[in-house]
């Protein structure tokens, strides 16, 4: 039973739908401190001359919220700013109306929490590709466990009857693998393949939203969303 536990993403890349796609159960961990600098609001798309960051914009945050209490400024005030962004990108791409459809029905409606908006746009993508099919979905609030780091981690991998853990590359830096593998649970990192698909605007890159892979490859593109696990012994062996 592999359990993915992590923070929603907007509109993530396709690392992290591969995450999903590994996952027995994932849990959505987003009753946790949000950072800035991270991914639940915002996202790299690629254009005819950058990398530009897609951000949602953050309404009157405070230090030390939760991800799902960091509330959102109205989506009426800088939706249009990312469909354009997202319709220069996939301007020429065979499936833009794909990912622009899905774009426009997760920012239709009016999130307010970085939390809902960055689950309701990462559930769009992993239903386009049917990683929904074979992973169910829960919320740690759910599971009512407290707590924090490895010892939460453990608990609630336990809670779902887990037994591998799957996460990503972040994690060495503080996770106890001990404490997991003492309680009979295998911990895997992410072997991030980055298998490379036709993109507009120049070289190969990984590291976009999962919307470009639609814009580009369509349902297809599930094909892409490949890659597996190294347990963490040889990981830790091998990454400096």
């Amino acid at each position: 039973m592999r359990v993915v536990i992590s923070q929603s993403m907007y509109f993530p890349w396709v690392g992290f739908l591969e995450q999903i796609r590994l996952a027995d159960v994932f849990i959505h961990y987003d009753d946790v401190q949000f950072s800035r600098g991270g991914f639940s609001n915002r996202v790299q798309v690629k254009t005819a001359g950058q990398m530009v960051w897609m951000t949602a914009p953050l309404s009157n945050h405070r230090l030390g919220q939760n991800v799902d209490a960091v509330k959102l400024q109205p989506v009426e005030t800088w939706r249009g700013r990312h469909l354009s962004l997202l319709e220069q990108s996939f301007e020429t791409a065979d499936y833009a109306s794909d990912a622009l459809g899905l774009a426009h029905a997760v920012l239709e409606t009016g999130h307010e929490t970085v939390a809902d908006l960055a689950r309701a746009s990462m559930l769009a993508l992993v239903r386009y590709f049917g990683l929904d099919r074979s992973t169910r979905f829960i919320d740690s609030r759910d599971l009512g466990i407290g707590g924090s780091g490895s010892e939460r981690v453990l608990a609630l991998v336990k809670a779902v009857g887990g037994t591998d853990y799957v996460t990503g590359h972040g994690a060495r830096n503080y996770l106890d693998h001990d404490l997991l593998e003492g309680a009979d649970v295998a911990v895997s990192y992410m072997d991030y393949r980055r298998t490379p698909y036709p993109q507009s605007h120049g070289p190969f890159t990984p590291y976009v939203t999962g919307l470009d892979l639609v814009a580009h490859c369509g349902q297809p593109g599930q094909s892409v969303i490949s890659s597996g696990t190294r347990s963490w012994k040889e990981f830790l062996h091998e990454s400096p």
